[in-house]
Order: C-alpha cells, then sequence, then structure tokens
C-alpha cells in the first residue's frame, strides 16, 4: 500500500493505493493520525480509486479516522472508490456514515 497525503486548509487529502488490509491498515492509521496531529485539517476526503481491496481491517481502520474526525469536529468523505471496495464499503454501511463523492477520475495520477 502507498499513501499519498497533502494537507490543502482545512482538508487532509489521502491518496490510498494498493490494499487496505490486515497488513496495511497499522500504517494507514498511523499515518493518517499523524497527519491529523500535525495540521490544521479537520475533514478527511480519503481517495480510493487505486485501491484494489478492503477487508475487515482495512474497513476498521477507516471507521477509526472517522470517529477521530468526527470528534474534531470534521467529516470524512469517500472519493472514487473503486468498484469492489465500493460494494464493500456500501455492505459494511460505510456509505451511510460517510458521504460518498464520485469525480471524474482521468486527470491523470499526480
Amino acid at each position: 500500500m502507498e499513501l499519498e497525503i497533502k494537507t490543502e486548509g482545512p482538508s487532509l487529502k489521502v491518496r490510498v493505493v494498493g490494499e487496505l488490509d490486515e497488513a496495511t491498515a497499522d500504517q494507514f492509521r498511523t499515518s493518517v493520525d499523524a497527519a491529523l496531529d500535525n495540521g490544521q485539517a479537520r475533514d478527511l476526503y480519503l481517495e480510493l480509486s487505486r485501491v484494489t481491496f478492503i477487508d475487515s481491517s482495512g474497513l476498521g481502520a477507516i471507521i477509526g479516522r472517522y470517529k477521530r474526525v468526527q470528534r474534531m469536529g470534521g467529516r470524512t468523505i469517500l472519493v472514487n472508490p473503486a468498484p469492489g471496495p465500493h460494494r464493500v464499503l456500501e455492505m459494511a454501511g460505510l456509505l451511510k456514515l460517510m458521504p460518498l463523492i464520485q469525480t471524474d477520475t482521468n486527470h491523470g495520477t499526480g
């Protein structure tokens, strides 16, 4: 798994690439928490278009960040989940908790 993390004003934008599972959930947690600790970001945007797999550990890591951001008065927004992970997020009920944004993903890999 690779993470691209950027703070833009009140938003922390995290692009996740690869699998978000038992082997990578701790890295995700630690990296996102450190970025939340270091910045003034309130809202967390999780860009998931390049996630290939999510298991229960990955869902738990997302839910944990959601709860943390919510306690800070912010929102966690799911952006462009790939079809397989989208189904997992939907079945787990996360799409009822977090807003979903679908944008045109043909803007390059930047």
